[in-house]
């Protein structure tokens, strides 16, 4: 607060020196108008009151004004002659001048700070929404997963004599799917925690090859899924966009491993990329029994409904849920939809300044 006092009193200060400069200049140096020394302080005026805060500011440079127009620039000059013809009216004028703007720039600031205010606590609002999406997508998605691994642990030895060496190994699959999937879940919830800690704002973009991004994507899925057959269609030209490629990469492997898993289909899945004037949008399009359409409106929250009897053995809450974030730090946009004979997921991501000129 004393340091917004002392910047304003400077300001304030700056700004009648600058008048009283210019003003000497203009009337000594050019035509003896006083109207025209008027309006050179009403401006500084206007804009006192505009910079600083409350009334005072303003209804000391009014007095000020009056005072320096009648001394310096008032026949008889470096006197005082308050009885001069529309003295008063000056005065009056410019002191409605500096209360008015006051009061103007007063209430906008209150404004401004309202809106400031209420945008963040929006913001608040939004974080808090997806911490609770993220805990009730987590309690679903974790509690299948983590209780086939108990079950089949025990069974392995509780009954390691009785089993044949084919079902030791398959409890043993059971068990190393699982918990590669759970590692999977644990690293997208260390990318959302990354982001939210750094904040949407500072998630760290850099000009990548589009084709490059999306076959370092498709390498690391097949990895983990030899058995998924992919087909990409993208423009033949050179595609260059500013982006977080770790994290992009994140949210293709989460929709292609979401696909393959989800669809009940073995058909190749479609990844579509189509280029835009401000735009380049990813499609990942399966061919398989689609979303239910009363799961489409919460998809990307992590919530789960009554049809969501699709899979028992893990969800999609949390794979989306960080998708949408991932996207929406890059200020792009994620849709679902079902196309008649599947579903399909399209995120956009913008194009920069840099990014169009190289297009």
């Amino acid at each position: 607060m004393k340091k917004n006092k002392i910047t304003e009193t400077l300001f304030t200060l700056i700004m009648l020196a600058a008048a009283t400069a210019i003003s000497f200049a203009f009337f000594y140096l050019g035509n003896k108008n006083v109207a025209n020394i008027t309006v050179i302080y009403t401006l500084a005026l206007i804009l006192t009151a505009l910079y600083t805060t409350g009334y005072l500011y303003g209804i000391i440079s009014a007095l000020y004004c009056v005072i320096a127009v009648n001394y310096f620039f008032s026949y008889p000059y470096f006197k005082f002659n308050f009885s001069m013809d529309g003295y008063p009216v000056t005065f009056v004028g410019m002191l409605a001048i500096a209360l008015i703007t006051s009061t103007t720039t007063t209430a906008l600031k209150k404004q401004r700070n309202a809106i400031a205010e209420r945008e963040k606590a929006l913001i608040e609002a939004d974080k808090e929404k997806l911490r609770a999406n993220l805990l009730r997508a987590v309690s679903h998605d974790l509690r299948t997963p983590l209780t086939s691994i108990i079950g089949s642990s025990s069974s392995y030895l509780e009954n390691y004599a009785e089993l044949s060496e084919t079902e030791r190994m398959e409890l043993v699959a059971n068990i190393g799917e699982d918990a590669q999937w759970l590692l999977n879940m644990v690293e997208n919830l260390l990318t959302v925690t990354r982001i939210k800690d750094d904040g949407a704002d500072k998630v760290k973009k850099s000009p990548e090859v589009v084709e490059e991004v999306i076959s370092e994507a498709i390498l690391r899925l097949k990895k983990r899924l030899p058995d998924i057959r992919i087909n990409v269609d993208m423009p033949n030209n050179f595609l260059l966009l500013s982006m977080d490629p770790t994290l992009i990469e994140q949210v293709l492997i989460n929709l292609l491993e979401n696909a393959f898993i989800h669809s009940g289909s073995t058909d190749p899945i479609d990844l579509i990329v189509r280029e835009h004037p401000s735009r380049i949008s990813f499609t990942v399009r399966d061919y398989g029994k689609g979303v239910a359409e009363e799961q489409l409106p919460y998809i990307f929250e992590g919530r789960q409904t009554s049809a969501d009897t699709s899979d028992s053995h893990r969800g999609i809450g949390i794979g989306l849920s960080i998708c949408k974030t991932i996207i929406q730090a890059h200020e792009g946009t994620i849709t679902a939809s079902n196309h008649g004979h599947g579903a399909e997921f399209t995120f956009t991501l913008p194009k920069e300044k840099e990014d169009t000129d190289n297009a």
